[in-house]
């Protein structure tokens, strides 16, 4: 039993690297790692810049609360707060979002138009914020004061009261909602760094060659009394003073044809 513990923990000993050893090992490797994080980066940096193409998002908000309604007690503030709810989804229904196609004259459907809208309500407000993400800044912004005017309408007919009141107007944005250029560029150096560790990590691991006195006292279980070094210089040095016979045999032929 004491063999058959003594050789299991041997044997996990051997499956398993050091901490230090992986600190070795990164060290050894740290130009490797920085080459390979700063080609993740360039390589996400470029295929942000090129391949997607930027959103620009516009918000305009309404307030859901017509100008008669009037708000005197704790129970008139519950029912705003639950209407909230119900205009949320409202905004996105077809007699809404139907009108604003064809005002504006959109090459789109009803489906590929409520994926680009966001509708959403701060905490504690009674107040709807129509988004809309667009590659075109200015038709974003023309597309949600569109939504809002359109959802006012919308609530004029379903509550059978006034209009909601527009709180703002959207307004053309002026730089890009997404892609986030520096979030990707991050992540992508992050993916090279951790892409190379695993890679080298794992070359460590499968590598079983023994190279020093260590590796032999770890993998073997046995002591080394003595190293001989390898003199690869000397050994090369001695190969290249040596000439091929067949060389000296060519060179007195040559001289004797000159004699003659």
């Amino acid at each position: 039993n004491n063999v058959n513990t003594i050789e299991k923990a041997s044997a996990e000993e051997m499956d398993t690297i050091d901490l230090l050893e992986v600190f070795s090992l990164f060290a050894r490797h740290i130009r490797l790692l920085i080459a390979i994080t700063l080609l993740g980066a360039g390589l996400a940096f470029g295929a942000t810049k090129e391949l997607i193409t930027p959103q620009y998002t516009a918000s305009a908000m309404v307030y859901i609360l017509s100008k008669t309604t009037s708000i005197t007690s704790l129970a008139d503030l519950q029912i705003g707060t639950q209407l909230t709810a119900d205009f949320e989804v409202l905004a996105t229904s077809r007699p809404v979002v139907e009108p604003v196609i064809q005002q504006l004259g959109l090459n789109t459907t009803y489906e590929k138009l409520v994926k680009t809208i966001t509708i959403s309500n701060a905490a504690d407000t009674r107040i709807l914020k129509v988004s809309v993400e667009n590659p075109d800044p200015k038709l974003a912004a023309d597309i949600s004061n569109a939504m809002a005017e359109s959802l006012c309408n919308r609530v004029a007919q379903v509550m059978n009261t006034d209009r909601p009141s527009l709180v703002e107007d959207a307004v053309t944005p002026q730089s890009p909602s997404s892609p986030n250029v520096m979030r990707n560029t991050a992540i992508g150096g992050l993916i090279g760094l951790v892409v190379c560790a695993a890679v080298l990590l794992l070359r460590e691991m499968l590598d079983d060659t023994v190279k020093t006195e260590e590796d032999v006292t770890k993998y073997l279980g046995i002591n080394t009394l003595a190293a001989i070094p390898l003199e690869s210089g000397r050994a090369e040095g001695r190969r290249s003073k040596q000439k091929p016979t067949g060389g000296k045999q060519k060179k007195p032929a040559r001289k004797r044809a000159e004699a003659a």
